[in-house]
């Protein structure tokens, strides 16, 4: 059943596009001091819940001066163990404490049955697009949802391995996630690099041709009124005696065709609020400053947003 959202994501269409980083903890001190022109900051939820201490404290500061995102990575909304109630409920302390604009995690799973016991991988692992995995993914959303009395996001996922499932039986993704945000009322965080992560090893996997266009075509599948957020990243080339990969590592800055790719998408989604992740190798701030400064400077021309 679909959910009303409490809080509806705004695209603010017509209007400018919403930049901001994620704010790591090297750059807590000197971001609180310096208040960059930023829309907003992102910080992953589990990060925060403890009740309180230094780092809270550091939240509630930055909340104070900007509002704030919450980017999940542990919910592990595929699992058809259900969702771990303790997280859940850290999670809906944490967003009634900081009222933040977006909640967010990811399209994975991470906890299953390993004999008797419940467990976690800690890691982001995909689901078949079947519609079996679709209707724990919802669900789960929906009982996220319910928790938190709001409109909750989830993010495609940059995935290194993919499940066999008879053809006839799987959906793409972008009609899995289409269909994930028509049953349970959720957005979709639409990650532009890991759509071309995913199509980059598809090419080295000999399953694509041109990366580029693949990606158009994952955009272009996806519903607009669905997207209440974009992510930018950089990624990273791995070859070694095992064969060569590309890492959606978030370690460097965006390259050129996910800039494109990022073009494309505002062109098609509109003033989607927009994030620059950088998790691994972090730099200086100046440089997520930089990085912001470019996506709102693209979102502009394609917009055409007056001075």
């Amino acid at each position: 059943m679909r959910t009303d959202p409490m809080q509806p994501i705004e695209s603010n269409p017509g209007r400018a596009v919403q930049v901001g980083i994620g704010w790591r903890h090297p750059h807590y001190a000197q971001l609180l001091e310096e208040r960059p022109k930023l829309d907003f900051l992102e910080v992953h939820s589990e990060n925060f819940f403890a009740q309180g201490g230094a780092v809270m404290a550091v939240l509630e500061r930055g909340r104070s001066r900007y509002p704030i995102s919450l980017h999940g990575v542990g919910l592990s909304l595929g699992s058809a163990a259900g969702l771990d109630t303790w997280h859940l409920e850290q999670l809906a302390s944490l967003v009634q404490r900081i009222d933040p604009v977006r909640v967010s995690d990811h399209a994975s799973f991470a906890r299953g049955a390993l004999g008797s016991a419940l467990v976690h991988a800690a890691d982001l692992l995909p689901l078949p697009f079947t519609d079996e995995s679709l209707g724990v993914l919802c669900a789960n959303v929906q009982r996220v949802q319910d928790r938190l009395q709001r409109r909750f996001m989830v993010e495609n996922l940059s995935a290194y391995l993919q499940w066999k499932s008879a053809p006839e039986h799987t959906l793409g993704e972008p009609a899995f996630l289409n269909t994930l945000a028509q049953r349970s009322g959720c957005a979709l965080l639409v990650d532009v690099n890991n759509i071309y992560v995913n199509a980059l090893n598809a090419q080295l996997g000999g399953h694509c041709g041109d990366p580029l266009a693949a990606c158009k075509d994952w955009l272009d599948q996806t519903t607009p009124e669905h997207v209440g957020e974009l992510h930018l990243a950089g990624h990273s080339r791995v070859n070694d005696a095992h064969g060569e990969i590309v890492i959606d590592d978030h370690g460097s800055r965006v390259c050129p065709p996910v800039w494109e790719l990022y073009r494309y998408a505002i062109n098609r989604f509109g003033a989607v609020p927009t994030l620059i992740e950088w998790d691994t190798d972090v730099p200086a701030l100046d440089t997520l400053i930089d990085e912001a400064a470019r996506a709102r400077a693209i979102a502009e021309q394609v917009l055409v947003v007056p001075a």
